[in-house]
């Protein structure tokens, strides 16, 4: 270990190597839950210096933590407190390699920020659906390492759908290169779906070749007001008749939620927020591809049947981008609304579409009942199944000491519940270190068995990521 930081600094320079001052930005986790102490924090500059730093810390036998933008929300990231895990950034790898319109395939570095994928994507005239409220900050790499999703799943898939190939080093330190960019290559196992989603645990991702799409001619938002969660999730259903494919975000809203942003935002103005036929609201997304009027109408018709159903009380459709801009902001400033007032306990769990309404009733009548006073915080992406069902403590209480005395017990009933309306704990947001006792409670014995297999086998030595997802 002593002939480590001597090796890495020839590696990658010793500028790249920082072991002192204040290393925050990569040892604290974004939702300051916790802070770790790394032996060092070592930034290669491109795929063979990764690969070159691995076989230097697998043979000191120094864990390496693998980090993009440190976004993640279950600690995946976050070095442990020994002082002997290296945090390897992947900041530096964050070119934009090629765009080919032709093939709509864009290959990003692992370190791209997400925004610039986006923004290169347009350059060319094209689409990179990932959305996420994080996408100034989080990187490609991470987004893929977890199989993010965003606010776009219900059309496009997660990120693992929206990509291609990868380029990936190994535990090993060798580098396999899969950027070919094919949409059917059925030579062999699937490498490229065995490290999406493996949170680093498998591989250290580097580049990504991933998947572009047409720009819609026209892009329309409505919020609506819906009586329950019910009606909802009737809404959906009538979206997806009569927008089909032009449906792309279904979001909803629980009032508590929505005034949480009220409350601690006010420049944010929330529709419908003080009509009490208005529990819950949904932000939806409409992208057309013939034209503006051709959209309008589909979403005019969508809401006159839904009126007639009774589906939802009232609706009101931007009548531009900025204010199509407004409404996503009111939805994307519930978690800033949430910290604001104060630490809370989340939640990302996916249940069926069909069985979200009765899971929510059965819990919000669950967890007062246990923990009186406790106030829900339940917004998501109803159109995938995606809820975050957060729970705030009780008014005028010490957030952290209840936090302290009562976080297990609150996730014991909600993944309970949970797994009783056939969900999952973890639709977005990864296992990392945060959630590995639930996936030894939750997975299945043969699914555990097989995912040690692989661990086991692809990396022997335990040098990657250790301690997250499988512990």
């Amino acid at each position: 270990m002593s002939e480590l930081l001597p090796t890495l600094r020839q590696i990658v320079g010793p500028a790249e190597v920082h072991t002192e001052g204040d290393l925050s930005a990569w040892e604290q986790d974004w939702r300051r839950r916790a802070r770790g102490k790394a032996l060092a924090v070592v930034r290669p500059a491109n795929a063979q210096e990764v690969a070159a730093v691995v076989r230097a810390c697998a043979a000191a036998g120094a864990p390496i933590v693998p980090q993009g933008g440190n976004t993640g929300l279950s600690l995946g990231a976050t070095p442990d407190a020994s002082g002997r895990e290296i945090v390897l950034s992947l900041a530096r790898l964050n070119a934009v390699r090629a765009i080919d319109a032709a093939n709509l395939t864009l290959t990003a570095e692992a370190g791209c920020l997400l925004h610039a994928v986006q923004a290169a994507a347009a350059q060319a005239g094209l689409l990179f659906p990932l959305s996420l409220a994080s996408e100034g900050s989080c990187t490609i790499g991470g987004n893929l390492a977890t199989n993010a999703g965003g606010t776009q799943v219900l059309r496009y898939g997660n990120a693992r759908e929206l990509c291609l190939g990868l380029e990936v080093v190994t535990a090993q330190g060798e580098v396999w290169s899969g950027l070919r960019g094919l949409r059917k290559d059925n030579t062999g196992y699937d490498l490229r779906d065995l490290f999406i989603g493996s949170e680093g645990t498998l591989g250290i991702i580097t580049a990504a070749t991933l998947k572009l799409y047409p720009r819609p001619a026209a892009q329309l938002t409505a919020w609506a007001a819906v009586p329950s969660l019910a009606h909802a999730v009737t809404l959906l259903a009538l979206a997806h008749q009569h927008l089909d494919a032009g449906l792309t975000a279904f979001e909803a809203m629980g009032r508590f939620a929505l005034q949480l942003v009220q409350q601690h935002l006010p420049q944010l103005r929330v529709p419908f927020i003080e009509r009490a036929d208005a529990p819950w609201c949904v932000l939806l997304e409409n992208s057309d591809s013939e034209s503006a009027a051709h959209a309008r109408a589909r979403f005019e018709a969508l809401m006159e049947a839904a009126l007639a159903q009774g589906c939802i009380s009232d609706a009101v459709v931007a009548e531009n981008l900025t204010q199509a801009q407004q409404l996503w902001q009111i939805r994307e400033s519930i978690p800033l609304a949430q910290a604001k007032e104060g630490l809370n306990i989340k939640h990302d769990i996916a249940v069926p579409t069909s069985r979200i309404a009765d899971f929510v009733a059965h819990t919000d009548a669950l967890l007062p009942r246990e923990l009186p006073g406790v106030r829900l915080v339940t917004f998501g992406h109803l159109g995938d199944g995606n809820l975050h069902y957060n729970v705030q403590a009780p008014q005028g209480c010490d957030a952290q000491a209840f936090l302290q005395a009562h976080e297990a017990r609150v996730n014991a009933l909600v993944y309970d519940a949970v797994a009783q309306f056939g969900g999952s704990f973890s639709a977005e947001h990864g296992v990392g270190a945060l959630k590995v006792r639930q996936l030894q409670q939750y997975q299945s014995p043969v699914a555990l068995g097989l995912m040690r297999t692989l661990k086991r086998a692809l990396d022997p030595q335990n040098v990657l990521n250790p301690g997250r997802v499988l512990g």
